[in-house]
C-alpha cells in the first residue's frame, strides 16, 4: 500500500512507522522534519508540510495523489505561545486534509479523534461508540475533538465514496513520549527526574480515574484498520481503569487527598504566572472524560492490547527519569537544564503555552 501519514513525527505517528510491515510505500508529513537517518523515521519518505497553513490543501492534494490510505494524526495538543495557533492546526489543518483527500480520490481515510470528544458520562460507566460527541465545556482539546467529529460527519455525507475510520483512544503514554509530556506538564522549572521519586507527594482528588493506552497498541489498531478496510469509529484503551491511589502508586509517590477545586486553583496560578505549562482545563478533562468501552475493537478488529494501563504509565515515568525521547522535535528528550537556567526561567512572567480554555 501507499500510505501517507500526517503528523508522522508525533507519539502515534512514530509508533505507526515502527509497526508497519516492510513493503509499504510510506510518506511522512510533518511541520518539522525528524532525523531521517534514525529509526523508525528512516522507514518513510518525508515532506515538510504545515497542514494548517493557508493553501496547504493544494500541496496535500499533490502528496495524496495515488495513496491507498491517508492516516491523519496531525494535531496541536499543547503548543507554546510561539507556535501556530492551536485552532489553525487543528481546525484548518483538518479541513485541508479532508479537502485534499476528496480531491485526490483517496479511498481510505483514518483520522485520530479521541474519547475526549464524548460528552460527560456516569463516572464509572464505560461508553460505546454511539455516544454523542458533544465534548466537555472548559476544555479546548475536548471541544476541538468534538468539532473534528462534526467535520467528519459532514465529510462522510458529502463523500460517501471515501471509507472513513475514526480512532477514539484515551490517554496515549509510553517511554519515548517523556520529552513531550515534560514540556506539557512540567516545563523548565520542575526537573523531570523528580517524577517517580520514592515518597513524592502526589496531590490527587478522590474520584479521579483514568484510562491509558500504549501507542504501539494504537498503531496495531491502525494496521488492522488499514488491512481490513475498516470504517466507522472505534474506541481504544487498555482494559484497566486506574483510580487515584493506583495512579499515585505508579508515579512512585504517596497520594495526598486534595479537593479538585484546590488543585485547579493552584494549577491556574502556576499556568498564569508561567511557573508551569499545565493549563487547569486539562484537570477538568481528566476528571470528566468518559471511560471507553473497547468491545468493538476486540470483536470487529480482533484487537487485543499488549500493554496494561499501569505498565504504559510506568514507561512514561521511567522515560521522564532517564531522559528518554526520539529523534523528532515533538518527542525530543526532556531538557537537562542546570539550576541557574531553571531559576532564570522564573523571571519570565506569563503563560508559556497557549490557553486551553
Amino acid at each position: 500500500m501507499r500510505i501517507v501519514i500526517t503528523g508522522a513525527t508525533g507519539n502515534v505517528g512514530t509508533a505507526l512507522l515502527a509497526a508497519l510491515e516492510p513493503g509499504h510505500d510510506v510518506v511522512g508529513l510533518a511541520r518539522r522534519l525528524p532525523d531521517t537517518a534514525a529509526e523508525p523515521y528512516r522507514r518513510a519518505g518525508w515532506r515538510a508540510v504545515d497542514v494548517g497553513e493557508p493553501g496547504a490543501d493544494r500541496e496535500l492534494t499533490r502528496l495524496f495523489d495515488g495513496a491507498d490510505a491517508v492516516v491523519h494524526l496531525a494535531w496541536a495538543i499543547s503548543p507554546v505561545r510561539g507556535d501556530p495557533p492551536m485552532w489553525r492546526t487543528n481546525d484548518h489543518g483538518t479541513r485541508h486534509v479532508l479537502a485534499a483527500a476528496a480531491a485526490a480520490g483517496v479511498p481510505h481515510l483514518v483520522v485520530a479523534s479521541s474519547v475526549a470528544a464524548y460528552g460527560p458520562a456516569p463516572r464509572w460507566e464505560k461508553v460505546a461508540e454511539d455516544r454523542a460527541c458533544t465534548g466537555i465545556n472548559g476544555s479546548a482539546y475536548s471541544r476541538g475533538k468534538a468539532a473534528l467529529e462534526t467535520l467528519l460527519d459532514r465529510f462522510e455525507a458529502e463523500h460517501p465514496e471515501v471509507r472513513v475510520a475514526r480512532l477514539r483512544p484515551c490517554a496515549i503514554l509510553h517511554r519515548r513520549a517523556a520529552g513531550a509530556f515534560a514540556r506539557w506538564l512540567l516545563g523548565p522549572v520542575v526537573p523531570a527526574g523528580v517524577v517517580g521519586g520514592r515518597g513524592l507527594p502526589v496531590p490527587l482528588w478522590t474520584d479521579l480515574r483514568a484510562q491509558i493506552v500504549h501507542p504501539s497498541d494504537v498503531a496495531g489498531a491502525i494496521r488492522l484498520i488499514l488491512d481490513r478496510g475498516f470504517t466507522g469509529p472505534v474506541n481504544l484503551a487498555a482494559p484497566e481503569v486506574l483510580d487515584a491511589d493506583a495512579l499515585a502508586a505508579v508515579l512512585g509517590g504517596v497520594r495526598v487527598p486534595v479537593p479538585k477545586l484546590l488543585v485547579q486553583v493552584a494549577a491556574r496560578a502556576a499556568w498564569f504566572t508561567g511557573v508551569l505549562p499545565l493549563h487547569p482545563s486539562w484537570l477538568e478533562l481528566a476528571d470528566r472524560a468518559a471511560l471507553a468501552d473497547t468491545t468493538l475493537a476486540e470483536t470487529a478488529l480482533g484487537w487485543q492490547p499488549r500493554y496494561d494501563a499501569a505498565s504504559a504509565l510506568a514507561e512514561l515515568v521511567d522515560g521522564l527519569r532517564s531522559g528518554a525521547g526520539a529523534a523528532s522535535e515533538p518527542l525530543a528528550p526532556p531538557r537537562r537544564d542546570g539550576v541557574v537556567s531553571r531559576l532564570r526561567s522564573l523571571t519570565r512572567v506569563g503563560p508559556s503555552h497557549q490557553s486551553q480554555s
